[in-house]
């Protein structure tokens, strides 16, 4: 083929592929249907009774999961955090030299080398490693970063820490007490406050054929997932800080970090791993801070995984609850009126407390109907483990108060626990407590279908499936 014909067919393809280019579309677009169609209410989950695999779960079963405590990074140290032991104190003296002599201690950094000491979901009163004071027995007062864990561990036993004792307040109704200044001074012992008022309680109670009044304590409780607090940081040459966590809310945690170590958010990134149980306890930063001021300070990669023991003792627990009821009923076992004081134990800081505390106090009615409601909630600071999330928040609590009240007034009155409940739950249309029109309210229901289910009125009345 001469070069006058390769042209001339150049110029063809080019033509062609023009023209191709130009062509219109096979089909015409088909716009979207605008009418969204909603399914039925309790229809919405299709997959219930249907056979799902889960992605994760082969390898789950051949334990092949790669959780945090088995990521290694090369020319990676590993942090142990000396804690307090002691639930109240000034820190006078924190003397590291010792530990910093140790062979294979790479790193020591108190409370003094964190560029901002204080983070919190809401209030910022927790500080990342205790500088001044001690607030409770599972505050960091010091980090070691070595080469092996056992090296950081004993490199801990060398710090010495000289602490000036404070009376600890240990009882949230002494602390409920306690004038302001309080343990977080200048700012008062009660940190969070609710109430809610609906109808007239006083003219429920003067209508009332009986009033039952009851006090209801409840326990601090600890997560324990299987897999304990983990995280590992590294910086990269270009002073950014990549930190893998088994933190829960990384978008949170991320902001935190970015405010503790005096880095741009942009220069932060925090990796989600695989998590071996959360429950709410894994909702907030832990050791992240430290690791990255470690690893920025060594220039290497630092891990830290909390021991069983730190678990209990410096991580966050379900709030402690002491629940003052009032109720007034009919003869017929009908609530009149109900009156509730809650008290949250918050422990040494706020963490989730001002969450929990506002949904207790809203729940705290139960699902009854009940035309004339006063709850008042307070969150008081104690000298304890702190408290946060942990699944319900503050629900289980509540719901222990006031069932248990339904039923000594089911068994005061000579009424069926099963028919004192169907004749306050709540119903179709009826009002929350904060006034909120409800729908599809099954709580009668749900009632019956259980109660048929165990066979509870097989016996007449309930009363052997009671005993």
């Amino acid at each position: 083929m001469d070069k006058k014909s390769a042209v001339i067919e150049k110029q063809a393809r080019l033509q062609e592929v023009e023209a191709l280019l130009k062509a219109p579309a096979a089909a015409p677009l088909a716009p979207l249907p605008r009418e969204v169609l909603v399914p039925e209410a309790r229809q919405q989950t299709p997959a219930v009774r249907q056979r799902a695999t889960r992605p994760d779960g082969r390898l789950h079963g051949l334990g092949q999961t790669k959780y945090i405590d088995d990521y290694y990074l090369p020319g990676m140290l590993y942090a142990k955090i000396k804690r307090a032991g002691i639930a109240s104190a000034r820190i006078l003296r924190i003397d590291t030299s010792e530990a910093l002599k140790m062979p294979g201690v790479m790193a020591v950094i108190t409370g003094k080398d964190v560029p901002c000491n204080s983070f919190g979901p809401s209030l910022k009163d927790q500080p990342v490693l205790a500088d001044e004071r001690v607030f409770h027995a599972g505050d960091g007062v010091a980090a070691v970063a070595a080469v092996t864990e056992q090296i950081a561990a004993e490199a801990l036993e060398k710090i010495t820490v000289e602490y000036e004792p404070i009376r600890p307040v240990l009882d949230p109704l002494e602390s409920l007490q306690l004038e302001t200044p309080g343990l977080h001074a200048p700012n008062p012992n009660i940190y969070g406050h609710k109430v809610i008022r609906k109808g007239d309680v006083e003219k429920g109670f003067a209508q009332s054929y009986r009033i039952f009044e009851g006090s209801y304590r409840t326990q601090m409780v600890e997560h324990v997932p299987l897999e304990p607090h983990a995280s590992v940081a590294t910086w990269d040459a270009n002073g950014r800080v990549t930190i893998y966590s088994t933190l829960g809310r990384i978008t949170l945690g991320r902001a935190d970090i970015s405010r503790t170590i005096g880095v741009p958010m942009s220069r932060v990134r925090v990796i989600a791993t695989v998590v071996g149980g959360n429950f709410g306890g894994k909702n907030e930063i832990t050791t992240e801070p430290v690791l990255a001021l470690l690893a920025k300070k060594t220039g290497r990669p630092v891990k830290c995984t909390f021991t069983r023991p730190e678990e209990f003792l410096a991580s966050t627990t379900r709030h402690p609850l002491v629940m003052d009821y009032k109720t007034g009923v009919t003869k017929e076992g009908k609530i009149l009126a109900r009156q509730i004081r809650l008290v949250l134990d918050g422990g040494a800081y706020c963490s989730w407390s001002e969450t929990t505390l506002g949904k207790a106090c809203i729940l705290s009615a139960g699902p009854y109907q009940i035309d004339n409601l006063y709850a008042e909630a307070f969150v008081v600071y104690t000298n304890k483990t702190m408290t946060g999330a942990m699944r319900g928040f503050g629900a289980p609590q509540v719901c222990f108060a006031y069932e248990s009240q339904m039923d000594d007034m089911a068994k005061a009155l000579g009424i069926d626990p099963l028919q004192i409940r169907l004749t306050n739950a709540l119903r179709e249309g009826s009002l929350s407590p904060t006034s909120q029109k409800l729908h599809s309210v099954v709580v009668r229901e749900t009632l019956l279908q259980a109660a048929q289910r165990f066979g509870w009125n097989e016996d007449g009345g309930g009363n052997g499936a009671q005993s």
